[in-house]
């Protein structure tokens, strides 16, 4: 008897959607599943792959490194796959108008990279974009996906996860000659250093519950970074944002303790239920999983280096 070969774009649909909702639950009602059955079915995608996908809690559903990995593959195939379909039933591209609200920072560093590819993939979706590092309300502002860093505030949001980005405290070579390689950037007191003009779910420095604010403080990271880079102060970034400039020696890692190599989620947002997304919101979602990731680089670790 020949052996059944299992429906791989199956299994990530399914996959997908438990990582989408959190819930195995929530997951079975959109495929139409139990959710025994949609327990079962990553179980034995697991086994198959030989990897866990997925941590599993009473409260939360979590990717693994290996999820991570899986889960972008995944909805590029499945990305693929649909546009295979159309392309061969005549269907038109998807198109309209997608407003876009992201920091500049990663406009700068990740969506400028990017864009050209999707745009000449879907020359019928035009993009306006609104640099703010401020959280905004989607449905006021007519946002259609935002680019979020920090843990979702709520449920109510279709995501996809960009990965997570280091957050690491650098200093502008020209600053460490006057000022000296500190012993432990953590101790750097308020006047040394730059912070942000508002609340982040991150923080603005390394300790928590710090009265004393920053000296210098800027609306947006890309601001900071500039005025790091002048000298001005040593500043708390995302890994991304700088791993040019560090590799470029513009900028170098200051040691730290405690919360060595702190990661902060990205993710890309939209107000809605994922099984009404309209076709150009869906496929930009899916294309930000893939190519628009800020994954921190490890290596980074050793060079943060002290504790």
């Amino acid at each position: 008897m020949m052996r059944q070969e299992p429906n791989r774009a199956g299994e990530m649909a399914v996959f997908a959607q438990v990582v989408e909702n959190g819930s195995f639950t929530q997951a079975s009602r959109l495929v139409g599943l139990s959710p025994s059955a949609v327990s079962k079915l990553i179980t034995r995608l697991e086994q198959r792959l030989g990897v866990t996908l997925l941590r599993r809690s009473t409260r939360r559903i979590a990717l693994t490194p290996e999820g991570e990995l899986f889960h972008g593959r995944a909805l590029g195939i499945l990305a693929e796959i649909d546009l295979a379909e159309r392309e061969a039933a005549g269907s038109r591209l998807p198109s309209g108008r997608i407003r876009i609200n992201s920091s500049a920072s990663y406009v700068s560093h990740v969506l400028t990279a990017i864009l050209l590819e999707f745009l000449e993939r879907y020359p019928d979706i035009g993009i306006e974009i609104i640099q703010t590092d401020a959280v905004s309300d989607l449905l006021k502002d007519g946002t259609d996906v935002a680019i979020r860093a920090g843990p979702l505030p709520t449920s109510s949001l279709v995501a996809r996860a960009l990965g997570e980005s280091a957050l690491v405290v650098v200093a502008a070579p020209v600053w460490i000659e006057r000022h000296g390689m500190p012993a432990n950037a953590d101790d750097l007191p308020a006047r040394d250093r730059m912070g942000f003009a508002y609340a982040r779910a991150a923080g603005d420095w390394l300790r928590t519950g710090e009265a004393v604010p920053a000296r210098v403080r800027v609306s947006d990271g890309e601001g900071i970074r500039r005025l790091a880079l002048a000298g001005i102060a040593p500043a708390r970034l995302a890994e991304f944002t700088i791993r040019a400039e560090i590799a470029r020696g513009n900028l170098v890692v200051l040691p730290t303790t405690e919360h060595e190599m702190k990661l902060e989620p990205f993710h890309a947002v939209y107000v809605g239920k994922s099984g009404k997304l309209p076709a150009r919101i869906r496929v930009f979602l899916d294309y930000l999983a893939t190519e628009g990731r800020v994954d921190a680089q490890r290596p980074l670790t050793s060079l943060a280096g002290n504790t």
